[in-house]
């Protein structure tokens, strides 16, 4: 009987160490590569890595304010058509939270230069707060010895 045991047991052994056999397919973005790409450059780089231009970079938490907010999806469009035509330079982004949809303006990296922007808009848009959140980096103007 013991033999049976020990022959089943082996038996047993033998098929799930076949049944650990297969195929992995490995299905992924090719955006990934491209990723651990620019990041070991960076590592290579010590962190002075040249960016593309019109493509914005996320930098750290800044300011925007908020001109408008309200339920109505189209005020929030016409809304946003008046603080473009009178300050086209400047980005606008549209936030939903439900049931309201905000309308913020702006990338400032102090709380100063947007308590600028907001006493000069305070005329046209009565409800305004500044808000800190992640900022996409303002473009910075450089200066070179030919414009000196």
């Amino acid at each position: 009987m013991k033999i049976v045991y020990i022959f089943a047991f082996f038996l047993i052994l033998v098929k799930s160490s076949f049944a650990q056999r297969g195929e992995v397919t490995v299905v992924k973005d090719p955006l990934i590569d491209s990723l651990i790409a620019k990041r070991m450059e960076v590592y290579r780089t010590g962190g002075d890595v040249t960016l593309k231009t019109n493509k914005p970079v996320v930098s750290d938490y800044g300011y925007r304010v908020q001109v408008f907010y309200g339920s109505d999806r189209r005020e929030m469009f016409n809304q946003q058509a008046r603080f473009k035509s009178s300050y086209p330079k400047i980005n606008t982004y549209i936030v939903y939270k439900e049931p309201n949809y905000y309308l913020r303006v702006g990338d400032f990296r102090t709380r100063l230069e947007a308590q600028r922007l907001m006493s000069e808009l305070r005329a046209n848009f009565p409800t305004l707060f500044i808000f800190r959140e992640k900022i996409n980096a303002p473009t910075l103007e450089t200066t070179t010895d030919d414009q000196k």
